[in-house]
C-alpha cells in the first residue's frame, strides 16, 4: 500500500512514453570531455562540486518541453548511465526549468535497455551511438541526436515529426535493392512489389503511437504534425502509401525528393526532429533542424 502513496497522481496513463538521456536534454559536453579525458572519478567529483549550477538547455530540451505540455499524454522518462550521485544536478536542473519530468533511471555505466523496456518506452533520444544501437537491435525505436547548429526552437506550438522512409519507418528491403543491384532494379522490383507492404522498420511503432495520439485530440486541434520526407520518388511511392494504408496509419504531408537534399523541405516544413538512417542526409539535416539518425541493425557501422 505504501507504494500507492508515492506513485504521482495521473488523470490519465500517458499514452506516449519517451526516454531520454541526461545529454540529449541538457547541454553536458563539457562535462563528457572531463569523463572522456580523466575518467568517471573525476567527472563525478566535478558534478558534485557544481551540483547547485544549473545546467543549460541541450539539444533536445525544447522538443522535450513541447511534449510535457500535451496534457499528461505524453510521459517523459530520464535515463542515465550516470552515477545516482550526480542525479542531484539533474533534478536540480529540472526542477529550476520546471519539466514535468519524475522517473529516472541512473546506472552508473550500466546498460540501460533493459529499463527501456521495464518503462515501456516508446521513443528513446540519446546522444550516445551504442546506446541508441542497443536499444534498436532491442526493438525500440530510437534516435542518435546529433550535435548540430539546427537544435534552438524556443516556443513550439506545434510539434512537426519528419521522418525518412526506407530503413526508418520501412525495413531496408528496398534500400539493399538498391545498394546491390542500382537505380533500375530498384524501381522495377518497387513497382512489381507496389501492392505488397514495406515490412517494419526500427521507427515503425513510434510513428504508430503517435498516429494513435494524434486521435486522441478533435481534428482541428491536432498538436503533432507528422510528414515523410524520402529520397524515393514516382513511381516508387506508391508502395509506401499502401504500406502505411496497411498499418492503418495516416501521415499528414508526404515529400518524394528523388534524391535531392532534404534541407530545404525540412525547413518549409518547420521541423522540430527529423529521422533518418542515411549519415549524409542527416549530417546535412542536423545544420537547419533537430536531427537523430536511426542506427539501423547491422548495417549502420559501414556507413560512418
Amino acid at each position: 500500500m505504501r507504494e500507492n502513496y508515492l506513485k504521482p497522481v495521473r488523470e490519465q496513463e500517458p499514452v506516449l512514453h519517451i526516454a531520454v538521456s541526461t545529454r540529449a536534454l541538457f547541454d553536458l559536453e563539457k562535462e563528457n570531455e572531463i569523463f572522456e579525458a580523466l575518467g568517471a572519478e573525476e567527472y563525478i567529483k566535478y558534478q558534485m562540486a557544481h551540483e547547485d549550477e544549473v545546467l543549460k538547455p541541450g539539444p533536445a530540451f525544447d522538443l522535450i518541453k513541447a511534449f510535457l505540455r500535451l496534457d499528461g499524454k505524453v510521459e517523459i522518462l530520464l535515463m542515465s548511465k550516470n552515477s545516482a550521485e550526480v542525479s542531484l544536478r539533474i533534478f536540480h536542473s529540472i526542477e529550476e526549468y520546471g519539466l514535468d519530468i519524475t522517473r529516472a533511471s541512473f546506472t552508473t555505466g550500466r546498460s540501460i535497455v533493459p529499463y527501456l523496456e521495464a518503462f515501456h518506452t516508446d521513443l528513446y533520444l540519446s546522444a550516445d551511438a551504442a546506446d541508441v544501437e542497443a536499444a534498436i537491435a532491442s526493438g525500440i525505436p530510437a534516435g542518435w541526436i546529433m550535435q548540430g547548429t539546427g537544435t534552438t526552437q524556443g516556443e513550439i506550438p506545434e510539434i512537426r515529426i519528419a521522418f525518412d522512409g526506407d530503413s526508418c519507418i520501412f525495413s531496408n528491403e528496398a534500400d539493399l535493392v538498391f545498394e546491390n543491384a542500382g537505380l533500375q532494379a530498384f524501381s522495377d522490383s518497387e513497382r512489381e512489389k507496389a501492392r505488397q507492404p514495406l515490412a517494419e522498420g526500427p521507427m515503425a511503432n513510434f510513428l504508430k503511437v503517435i498516429a494513435s495520439l494524434q486521435q486522441e485530440y478533435p481534428a482541428n486541434q491536432v498538436p503533432i504534425r507528422t510528414a515523410l520526407v524520402t529520397a524515393r520518388s514516382a513511381p516508387a511511392h506508391e508502395r509506401v502509401i499502401r504500406t502505411l494504408r496497411s498499418w492503418g496509419v495516416r501521415i499528414d504531408e508526404a515529400f518524394f525528393l528523388g534524391g535531392e537534399d532534404k534541407c530545404g523541405v525540412l525547413e518549409a516544413f518547420g521541423a522540430h526532429i527529423f529521422f533518418d538512417d542515411n549519415p549524409t542526409y542527416i549530417e546535412n539535416a542536423s545544420q537547419v533542424v533537430l536531427s537523430a539518425r536511426v542506427l539501423y541493425p547491422g548495417t549502420w557501422k559501414l556507413a560512418i
